[in-house]
């Protein structure tokens, strides 16, 4: 039945994917909903809420307000909120709410704009989507408002794009690329989102190179490389050192993998860097799998896009692989599972780091 979970929790949706990329930049987020959209962003998608300060707020939409679209009430707190805190810059992240009574963004935006002496940034986050489009979403908007400038390019520099909580495989990954990418000579290494804050976002123009570790930072890779000839490169860097321990946990060694047929479950990109290293090693069968975003550019012919928990489960019962990597909680729905099972955690599937 379509839709139907039984074993599956609900994926992060595209408003918590549009918070997770703005979450550490020192600006005021406002959630548009009544309440219980941000809720759920924070204490369900967002595990840096539990750790350290940002600004996230509900809009706390009454009835009244969303059947007639009082944009103005939400002006108006927002213009209170601004004076009361030191932020760098506002955003409003759509909801279902606003989606069902089809508020005009870039019209909420300039509204903002007159009362508001900072940038505002607007994401159409509808909450039917799931994270990764509203990611992609805040990623373009994100530097089409803030990096305007060209600037003289930093010999070594990295910029990383598309790292979020939701995303990476452990909270330390962003640690971990950085040290990973000056021991292949980086001079700088600039994490947007989490480490690096806006005024790096500000000055993308200049790095001498982007790198990309998840498709929802395509995009903006590609505007960056448009507007300041920014050259970008689509990896993740640390998927060798992942597999690695993925081997340690399951008593298996790189050698163990040849011959064998392994599904890899995961964002696109991590997912495809794990299968360069897998493969290696000789006769590999390797598929990629993902709930989320597949681009056609780095999507083999095999590799399929999930939907359905039923479609999961049957495609499992009938390719028999040998070895399955995902996040533990899709081990749920393949129970019977009988070949070797390694975890690998995604926070938007199971809210586990």
């Amino acid at each position: 039945m379509k839709g139907l979970r039984k074993y599956l929790a609900p994926f992060a949706p595209d408003q918590s994917g549009a918070s997770a990329v703005l979450s550490d930049l020192g600006g005021m987020i406002v959630i548009c909903d009544a309440g219980g959209c941000a809720g759920n962003i924070c204490g369900f998608d967002e595990p840096r809420w539990f750790l350290k300060k940002s600004a996230i707020f509900s809009a706390g939409l009454r009835d009244m307000d969303a059947i007639l679209g009082r944009d103005d009430r939400l002006v108006e707190k927002l213009a209170d909120a601004v004076k009361k805190i030191d932020v760098d810059f506002a955003a409003i992240i759509g909801t279902p709410v606003p989606a069902v009574i089809g508020t005009d963004y870039q019209a909420l935006k300039r509204m903002a704009q007159k009362k508001v002496d900072l940038p505002i940034l607007t994401v159409e986050a509808t909450g039917m989507e799931i994270y990764d489009v509203g990611e992609e979403t805040t990623w373009l908007e994100l530097f089409k408002v803030f990096a305007r400038e060209a600037l003289p390019v930093e010999p070594g520099s990295v910029g990383i794009i598309g790292a979020t909580p939701l995303e990476i495989h452990s909270m330390d990954a962003p640690g971990q690329l950085k040290e990973k990418l000056q021991e292949q000579g980086a001079s700088n290494v600039y994490c947007y989102g989490m480490e690096a804050g806006i005024d790096r976002v500000k000055a993308a123009a200049s790095v001498e190179k982007n790198l990309v570790i998840a498709p929802s930072g395509v995009k903006a890779a590609r505007y960056l490389e448009e507007k300041f000839g920014t050259p970008f490169e689509i990896c993740y860097p640390l998927a060798g050192e992942i597999l690695t321990e993925r081997l340690e946990e399951a008593e298996l060694t790189l050698e163990d993998l040849a011959g064998k047929k392994i599904l890899i479950l995961h964002q696109q990109v991590l997912a495809n860097s794990i299968r360069q290293a897998i493969r290696t090693q000789p006769d590999t069968d390797c598929t990629v799998a993902s709930w989320f975003m597949l681009k056609k550019d780095f999507k083999e012919s095999h590799d399929i896009h999930l939907t359905e928990e039923d479609q999961f489960i049957e495609y499992i019962q009938k390719e028999q692989f040998d070895i399955i990597i995902g996040d533990e909680i899709l081990r749920n729905a393949v129970s019977d599972y009988t070949g070797v099972y390694m975890n690998l955690p995604h926070f938007a599937v199971s809210g586990k780091v």
